[in-house]
């Protein structure tokens, strides 16, 4: 089996994405965020018998070359490492392109200098916009709602061009919103969840009528493995969805119902997006997947929504609360 480089490794997806490469037998470099506390974010949760088997190398995204020195000696690359918070990229739009764009760039320069096998590069449903059509397929037209998810654009074309110019074997990975545990409270589920685990009566809360189609992280991370398996993906940019959909509102009256009944939302000005910014349904549609990969999702929603209470009620220590998480 190939050493695999997953960058990103010691995020939400990423860390899940480590663990399960792991478990099914595959030499795992996990590229981590540098800094001067020598946390490896996420992966630092992992079980020793995991952990014990991987190589983690710390560098940044932006420099490289770190990054080339983190593709020696590996096979494929999944490329996770991104900043995906959209409120911040309306104040820091700069990180943004330096990160996700000129990042993605390092990345393809280096697996283009290496030869590598596979370059999984992740996109995001944002890169869709507000639906034009439901359910939203691979060739949904492009809106740059957020700075985020400009640069989120600016890096699959990237990944397009280097398989185009140079035959680089690049798939474009999307998922569209993903949950489960380890997600930081800026993503609207852990939000939720976290606040009424610590007894808040009032549930701040964003927009309400918009739609989101949720994946449950274990299905995400499976799905980066099942297209980095098949041959036919190479070349295409590819959805990871449930083709369901549930709105905001929705979803916190269910989580308020079930942990929760005498808590209430409200409306917190700071939450909501600029009006032309809002991206107002997600829909996906996983036709392409389930085509051309053994990928189908294992969990409900349900039991995702199970799974992930019951980390956060076990770490809510890690949680702020009392403060919007940009």
């Amino acid at each position: 089996m190939e050493k695999l480089l997953v960058t990103g490794a010691d995020g939400f997806i990423g860390s899940h994405l480590t663990e399960e490469l792991v478990k099914k037998g595959y030499e795992v470099k996990a590229f981590a965020y540098y800094n001067s506390f020598n946390t490896w974010g996420w992966l630092d949760t992992l079980p020793k018998r995991i952990m014990d088997q991987v190589e983690v190398f710390c560098g940044d995204i932006r420099d490289a070359n770190g990054v080339r020195e983190a593709m020696r000696g590996c096979g494929s690359v999944f490329h996770l490492a991104a900043l995906i918070a959209i409120p911040f990229s309306y104040h820091s739009p700069d990180t943004y392109v330096d990160t996700n764009v000129k990042g993605t760039l390092n990345i393809l320069q280096a697996a283009r200098e290496f030869g590598v096998n596979r370059v999984l590069v992740t996109s995001t449903s944002e890169v869709y916009g507000t639906a034009k059509y439901v359910p939203m397929d691979e060739n949904h037209p492009f809106q740059g709602q957020s700075p985020y998810s400009a640069t989120k654009i600016g890096a699959d074309r990237l990944a397009e061009s280097f398989y185009r110019s140079f035959g680089l074997p690049v798939t474009i990975v999307r998922p569209f919103n993903t949950y489960g545990p380890r997600q930081s409270a800026r993503a609207v589920i852990p939000t939720i969840i976290t606040q009424l685990l610590a007894g808040k009566k009032e549930i701040r809360l964003g927009a309400l009528s918009p739609t989101r189609d949720f994946n449950y992280v274990k299905d995400t991370a499976n799905g980066f493995y099942e297209i980095y398996r098949s041959e036919k993906t190479v070349g295409q940019e590819i959805n990871i969805a449930t083709q369901r959909e549930i709105s905001i509102g929705e979803l916190a009256e269910e989580l308020i119902r079930q942990i929760n009944p005498q808590a209430a939302i409200v409306c917190d000005e700071q939450r909501l997006r600029p009006e032309k910014s809002e991206v107002n349904r997600l829909l996906g549609c996983n036709e392409k997947i389930m085509r051309l990969t053994d990928w189908r999702p294992q969990y409900s929603f349900e039991q995702g929504i199970a799974e992930t209470i019951t980390f956060l009620r076990e770490n809510l220590d890690r949680y702020k609360t009392e403060i919007y998480n940009l």
